[in-house]
C-alpha cells in the first residue's frame, strides 16, 4: 500500500483544526492544500493543479450543478411566493418547537433518494417555519444532515445501495448483483450507526432526550433571546436566497410552484433509478428548472425577473460550491499523498474475527471523517474488509462478513458526518442558513454518542455472536 506516512494525514488534520480555530473553512481548507502539495513535493505550482485535477471530475461537476439547480429552485420557489405559502400554512397549525422539528425530522426521513438534495430541501423549506418556532439554525441543519446519508445508505433502492452492492461483486461467494443485493438486506439490521443516528434525531426533537453540549448553548439563545444564529455567525449561503421576496401582486400557487415540482423530481428520481437503476437526480432538478422558468413566465412574471431571479440563485449557491471545490481538493491530495493506506496500516495487527467489526467501523469512521468522503471509503475500505471476513469464514456468508460490510457503510457515514469537510456536512449548512463550524461543532457531540453506541453494538456481536 502507498503512502506517505504521517505526512500523508497533515493537510486533513491542518484543515479541520483551522477551521475550528479560525471559523473560516475557505482560507482553513486553501492553507491545506497548499501545504500538502508542498509537503507532497509539487511545488509553488501544485495547489493550482491540484485544483485543475480534482475539479474537472465528473464527482464534482455532478456535486456543483446539483447544488447549482437547487439554489435557483429555491430562488423561484421564494419569488413565486411558494415557500412563503407553504410556510404560512403550517404558521396557521401554530407548530411548537417539538412539532417544528419534528416535521423536519419526517421530511428529512421521507426524501430519502439524495442525500445530496435532502438537506438542501429540508434546509430551505423548513428555514422559515423553525424560526418562528424559536428552533436554532444549528438544530435545523443536525436535523437534515442526520436524515440525509444516514437514510440514504439504509434504502435499497438508492444510489448508496447501489454503489455499496457494485464494490460487494465478485468477492467470497458474492457472485453476482442478486448476491450482493441478498447481502445489502441483511446487513441493513447490523449497519447501526446510521440507525442509531436517525433514532437519534427523533429522541432529540421530541424532547424525551433533552440538548446537551454546545447544542443546548445554541437552543437556549434562540429560545431565550430569539436568535437562530449567533452574533457574528456567518451563514453558509448567500444574502440573494435567504433575503428574497415574492414578486409583487403575483397570487401564491402553492401546489402549482412548490408542491407540483417536487413531485416531479421525486417521480423523476425515482423513475430513472428503477428505468436505469441509477437515479438521475441532476437531470430531475435541471427539467424541474426549465418548467418553473417557463410556468413563471407563464404566470405573469417578466423574463428579464425571471433570468434575474434565476441568477441570484446561482449566486446564493456560490458560498457552498467554493467550500466544495475546496473540500474536493483535499480529498484528492488525500487520495495522493495515500492517508487512507496509513490509515488501515496502523490498524493491521488488531484484525481478529472477534475485533474485526469493530475495527473496520473505526478505520472507516476516521478515514472518512479525515477526507470527508464517505464513498471514497466505502471504494477503498470495501475490498479489503470484505476478503479479510471472508478469509476467516473460508469464502461462506456468515454473520461476521454481513457485519463487515455493515461496519464499511456505517462507518463511513459516520465519519462523512462529523467532518467539516464532508460535501453533505456541507450541504445541511447551507439549506439550513446555519455558519459551517457552528453546525459541525453542535452536531458533533450527538453524532460521537450514536457512534460509541454502533462501536459496542460490533463489538458485542464480534465477542458474543461470531
Amino acid at each position: 500500500m502507498e503512502t506517505m506516512g504521517f505526512i500523508s494525514i497533515i493537510p486533513a488534520i491542518l484543515a479541520i483544526v483551522l477551521s475550528f480555530a479560525t471559523r473560516n473553512t475557505v482560507i482553513s481548507l486553501a492553507i491545506a492544500c497548499i501545504t500538502g502539495t508542498l509537503l507532497a513535493g509539487q511545488g509553488v505550482f501544485g495547489f493550482p493543479t491540484l485544483l485543475k485535477e480534482s475539479l474537472g471530475t465528473t464527482s464534482f461537476s455532478w456535486v456543483m450543478l446539483l447544488n447549482t439547480f437547487i439554489g435557483i429552485l429555491v430562488a423561484y420557489f421564494q419569488k413565486t411566493g411558494a415557500i412563503q405559502g407553504f410556510s404560512q400554512k403550517v404558521h396557521d397549525r401554530n407548530l411548537s418547537r417539538r412539532g417544528a422539528q419534528l416535521m423536519a425530522w419526517v421530511l428529512g426521513i421521507f426524501i430519502y433518494f439524495s442525500d445530496s438534495f435532502s438537506p438542501l430541501f429540508v434546509g430551505s423549506v423548513m428555514r422559515s417555519i423553525t424560526d418562528k418556532a424559536k428552533v436554532s439554525r444549528e438544530k435545523l441543519a443536525y436535523i437534515a444532515d442526520s436524515t440525509s446519508a444516514p437514510v440514504s445508505v439504509l434504502m435499497p433502492i438508492t444510489g448508496w445501495a447501489a454503489y455499496l452492492m457494485g464494490l460487494a461483486v465478485g468477492v467470497g461467494c458474492i457472485v453476482d448483483e442478486k448476491d450482493a443485493s441478498a447481502l445489502f438486506l441483511k446487513a441493513i439490521p447490523f449497519n447501526f450507526y446510521p440507525i442509531f443516528a436517525v433514532i437519534f434525531v427523533g429522541v432529540i426533537a421530541s424532547g424525551i432526550i433533552k440538548d446537551f453540549g454546545p447544542m443546548k448553548k445554541a437552543e437556549k439563545r434562540a429560545v431565550e433571546e430569539g436568535k437562530v444564529i449567533r452574533d457574528g455567525a456567518t451563514p453558509l449561503i448567500g444574502k440573494e436566497l435567504t433575503e428574497m421576496q415574492a414578486y409583487p401582486g403575483l397570487k401564491p400557487r402553492v401546489f402549482l410552484n412548490f408542491i407540483f415540482p417536487v413531485l416531479m423530481i421525486i417521480s423523476i428520481a425515482i423513475g430513472t433509478y428503477i428505468a436505469f437503476s441509477s437515479a438521475k437526480t441532476m437531470e430531475a432538478f435541471l427539467m424541474v428548472v426549465l418548467f418553473m422558468t417557463v410556468s413563471m413566465m407563464i404566470q405573469g412574471i417578466p423574463f428579464k425577473e425571471v433570468m434575474n431571479t434565476l441568477t441570484d440563485g446561482v449566486k446564493g449557491a456560490l458560498p457552498a460550491v467554493m467550500l466544495l471545490a475546496l473540500a474536493y481538493s483535499v480529498n484528492a491530495l488525500s487520495s495522493q499523498m495515500g492517508t487512507a493506506n496509513y490509515i488501515i496500516s496502523l490498524t493491521e495487527d488488531l484484525l481478529t474475527p472477534h475485533m474485526l467489526p469493530a475495527i473496520i467501523f473505526l478505520v472507516s469512521a476516521v478515514m472518512a471523517f479525515a477526507t470527508g468522503s464517505s464513498w471514497g471509503t466505502f471504494a477503498i475500505c470495501m475490498p479489503i474488509a470484505l476478503p479479510l471476513a471472508f478469509s476467516f469464514t473460508d469464502g461462506t456468508l456468515t454473520l461476521l462478513v454481513i457485519a463487515s460490510f455493515a461496519a464499511v457503510a456505517g462507518g463511513g457515514v459516520f465519519g462523512d458526518h462529523c467532518s467539516p469537510l464532508s460535501d453533505t456536512t456541507v450541504l445541511s449548512s447551507t439549506g439550513a442558513a446555519a455558519d459551517h463550524i457552528d453546525h459541525v461543532k453542535t452536531q458533533l457531540p450527538y453524532a460521537l454518542v450514536c457512534g460509541g453506541l454502533a462501536l459496542i453494538a460490533y463489538l458485542i456481536v464480534g465477542f458474543v455472536f461470531v
